[in-house]
């Protein structure tokens, strides 16, 4: 289901945002709502196995957008644990609740809210944050979010970066004009190492990168707190 943030206060400038790509591909996605480019279906399954989640856990995916990333999620926590997605724009919200449905899944669902203040009861196991910068380099929403997480629980992040290689300055600046104007304007322009913002937070950091350094996958678990 489909739910929105109740008792909270959410910016005019944050309520029903849709990024221009996806008034692009929303109608293209509707009627499709299990589309997803093979290309990247592998990183999806590779972001999830790194969260090492376990049949009966709870995980949040962060920026859902239409819902990619959820059958990989649903089908490793099982018909016992549960998935939460969280995403900005009810139009694209939307696009991930026609995946869910056709599926029949009873455990899964979508918040319609900002990262940085929906409404999470409850802790969970993994966080996912695939394609979502606005969530993964958002001050406010790591503060929001990790301590909805377990000690220990695994979180996972994809994203563009800028390259560091012989080459880096091809695309290096196309990136950073057209992010913005792809995504949200507050969108994050990208930075050779989008992951340092939750370094302090995760232990055995490991980033991949792909596509000549222009793609990072990073993931890590939440530090346990030290005892007294």
């Amino acid at each position: 289901m489909v739910l929105s943030t109740e008792g909270t206060t959410v910016p005019e400038s944050a309520k029903s945002q849709t990024p221009p790509y996806f008034r692009f591909v929303a109608r293209f996605l509707r009627p499709r709502p299990d589309f997803d480019f093979g290309f990247i279906k592998p990183v999806r399954a590779e972001a999830v196995r790194r969260l090492g989640l376990a049949p009966g856990a709870r995980v949040l995916d962060a920026g859902c957008g239409p819902g990619g990333s959820l059958p990989f999620l649903r089908a490793a926590v099982g018909e016992t644990g549960e998935c939460v997605g969280v995403e900005i724009s009810p139009t694209v919200a939307a696009l991930a609740e026609r995946r869910i449905a056709q599926r029949g899944w009873s455990n899964v669902s979508v918040r319609v809210a900002p990262a940085q203040l929906v409404e999470l009861p409850g802790s969970f196991d993994g966080l996912l944050m695939f394609a979502a910068p606005d969530v993964y380099a958002s001050p406010e929403a790591v503060h929001h979010l990790l301590p909805r997480l377990r000690p220990g629980a695994g979180v996972a992040f994809f994203g563009a970066k800028l390259s560091s290689g012989r080459w880096g300055w091809l695309l290096n600046g196309p990136f950073r004009w057209l992010m913005p104007r792809l995504s949200f304007a507050s969108t994050p322009v990208p930075t050779e190492a989008p992951w340092d913002l939750w370094r302090p937070h995760l232990e055995q950091l490991e980033v991949r990168e792909f596509f000549f350094g222009w793609m990072f996958l990073a993931s890590g678990r939440v530090r346990q707190v030290a005892s007294a």
